[in-house]
């Protein structure tokens, strides 16, 4: 967790790009990431050269050749490699030196370098956007004081860079809340076997959560030799079509430990996935809600699934293909996934119900995306079978997340009290405030007490026959029982003659007023 002295300089870095001249946030998160991966490459080769002076072994894959020059296309001139290595410029005194060879030699670098790896090939497009010397300098600086040598630490850092993304991006992407992620990650349990994929990746926070909670729940899967190339090389898998949110979303990756993951280029929607039928055993998404794609652009492998051009049920239709049988999904639709009448809605739910497993659904309150939006969501979370399965389906009304559902979205409730898993049990009155603890442990008892609650109840399972007789509505709304408390009245008459006194009283008062003047 990120707090005091180390925030302040974050904050200070990110202030310095808005006084600066950059206002837009993913751009200044874009220069970011660029600056911190040549930082990183520096650091990669630092520690391999301690290695090699304490082995007497050649350096493995180096990214500096000591005594070769680096010369950029279109430039008359290299200049050595060691130049271009973070420890050497950042110190070099001079902003307009600085500048100079961060613009013409470093970023020229970085491109050259694309085809070195999954993640540099990320940073094909690198360009300088920071339009001054002085916040080159600036920006070099602060990133510099910010202690970042503890992996642990710098994905907090990069996590608490990304909170700082305030809008909504032009293709109905939003970051998810990080709560909402580790509660989704949380019920589904990833494993160190599970291959995990995100068709909507954006800065890879499902794939993050995922990667924590293993590190946490088997710390093997970071030691065992067989479980370790697993983890790093074939386990977590990100596809977006915004090349900016990959970058972001790769470096992510890399400064939480993963080595390897394979973030990428894919416009999900409109490619066949032949390569991808049945390769994940867990998909993890909150997919963008951009409306609808024409038929001509869509996948014909997702429309054999459904017709439709609605992206929200498109992605649904994916999600499909790309588990494998026994696998299992958390996915966040909007609410009209749920009821909506068209064929289109009614064939989805159909399937989810008749040929998967759909095992529950939790209806979020409509504040928790603000600031980015304020639409109403679900959290759908279902098995695949291809052979049915469905017996009771878990329902929970999510009223409260700990934070406030305005666009401030304020913390309801100290560090330690927020989240699925809090540090201490919460009282009844901090429930009312955060649901998430009570969600999960309903969510793990739903196929023992969970079956006996009342509707009227914050969960309660529904059977598969009601959800059918229903025409496959799985709004929350349609089978959650309200109860009134009733109040009495005063009888009709008494009203009246309560009126009539009152009456009685205001005139009373206004023959009173009337004497007064005469």
């Amino acid at each position: 967790m990120i707090t005091g002295d180390l925030k302040q300089k974050i904050d200070a870095v990110w202030n310095d790009f808005w006084s600066g001249g950059i206002s837009n946030p993913l751009e200044v998160m874009e220069q970011l990431t660029y600056l911190l991966f040549i930082k990183g490459l520096d650091e990669r080769q630092t520690l391999a050269e301690n290695k090699a002076n304490r082995t007497g072994e050649p350096l493995d894959d180096v990214i500096f050749p000591e005594g070769k020059e680096f010369k950029p296309d279109g430039m008359a001139e290299g200049r050595p490699y060691s130049d271009l290595r973070w420890s050497r410029f950042k110190d070099l005194g001079n902003p307009q030196d600085l500048y100079q060879l961060v613009d013409k030699y470093v970023f020229p670098f970085l491109q050259a370098r694309a085809a070195n790896s999954s993640h540099a090939r990320h940073m094909a497009g690198a360009r300088l956007t920071i339009p001054t010397p002085a916040l080159l300098q600036k920006a070099v600086d602060g990133l510099d004081a910010v202690p970042m040598a503890d992996r642990d630490t710098k994905g907090d850092v990069y996590e608490y860079m990304l909170s700082k993304i305030a809008s909504a991006g032009q293709n109905g992407q939003f970051r998810t809340p990080r709560h909402i992620i580790r509660l989704m990650v949380e019920m589904t349990a990833p494993t160190v076997t599970d291959s995990i994929c995100d068709p909507a990746c954006g800065t890879c926070g499902f794939l993050v959560a995922a990667r924590e909670y293993i590190e946490r729940t088997d710390p093997s899967a970071l030691t065992d030799p067989e479980k370790s190339k697993h983890f790093h090389n074939g386990m977590f898998h990100g596809y977006d079509f915004d090349n900016t949110m990959l970058r972001i979303g790769s470096m992510n990756m890399q400064l939480h430990g993963v080595q390897n993951p394979k973030v990428e280029y894919r416009d999900s929607l409109a490619e066949d996935h032949a390569g991808d039928i049945e390769a994940y055993s867990l998909v993890l998404a909150n997919p963008p809600f951009a409306g609808s794609l024409d038929y001509e652009s869509t996948a014909k492998d997702l429309l054999q699934v459904v017709k439709t051009k609605k992206t929200e049920l498109l992605f649904l239709a994916l999600c499909l293909r790309l588990l494998k049988p026994g696998g299992r999904a958390a996915i966040i639709v909007p609410d009209g996934v749920l009821f909506g009448s068209t064929k289109a809605h009614k064939e989805l739910r159909r399937i989810l119900v008749e040929d998967q497993k759909l095992d529950g659904i939790v209806s979020l309150p409509s504040g928790v995306f603000k600031p980015y939006a304020g639409v109403s969501t679900a959290i759908l979370l279902f098995t695949k079978t291809d052979s049915g399965g469905t017996d009771h389906v878990w329902f929970y009304d999510l009223q409260a997340d700990g934070y406030s559902l305005d666009d401030k979205r304020t913390p309801l409730l100290p560090e330690g009290k927020l989240g699925a898993v809090p540090d201490v049990p919460l009282t009844k009155d901090e429930h009312a405030r955060n649901n998430l603890p009570d969600a999960l442990a309903r969510w793990f008892d739903r196929d023992e007490s969970e079956r006996a609650r009342a509707r009227t109840d914050q969960s309660f399972c529904v059977p598969k026959t009601d959800i059918v007789a229903n025409d496959y509505d799985l709004s929350i709304n349609r089978y959650k029982e309200i109860v009134y408390d009733g109040i009495d009245y005063p009888a009709p008459v008494e009203i009246l003659d309560d009126l009539a006194a009152l009456e009685g009283d205001i005139k009373e008062g206004l023959d009173e007023l009337r004497a007064m003047l005469g």
